[in-house]
């Protein structure tokens, strides 16, 4: 399985625009800058994408991890929470927190941070990111 992602850039770094599409049309044309990464203008920027894909990958991962146990939770919530800081003359990701706030009837909390800490481990996203991950898994 291989998935596509296109950037196309114009101008500077700082500034230059650029736009962000998918093979699958979620992104279409996204604007990212700049200004979209570092500060607060509205657009995108590859660290909040790497969230998305973090918090989806594992969440994922969990829902197949409880199902594979025998349970079947009512609601799965994570926040990635991805940190950019300075590296040499450039920047690099450093964390990757997952929050994780989740209801699953029958599951005690030995069990279910059990089934979360190998979601955590054994999902690709996870696998691919060279940052400290840290997961604060809680039932609720």
């Amino acid at each position: 399985m291989i998935r596509k992602a296109t950037a196309v850039w114009k101008g500077t770094g700082r500034d230059g625009t650029g736009q962000l599409s998918s093979e699958s049309g979620v992104l279409a044309a996204t604007p990212y800058s700049f200004k979209t990464r570092f500060e607060n203008e509205k657009g995108t920027n590859p660290e909040e994408l790497i969230a998305a894909a973090h918090a989806g990958c594992f969440t994922m991962a969990l829902a197949f991890g409880l199902q594979l146990a025998g349970f079947t939770p009512e609601e799965l919530s994570t926040e990635a929470a991805v940190t950019l800081e300075p590296e040499g003359k450039g920047f690099k990701i450093s964390k990757s927190a997952l929050t994780l706030r989740a209801k699953v009837p029958n599951l005690d909390d030995a069990g279910f941070a059990k089934i979360a800490g190998e979601a955590e481990k054994n999902c690709p996203v996870s696998k691919v990111l060279n940052a400290a991950i840290t997961l604060d898994a809680k039932l609720g």
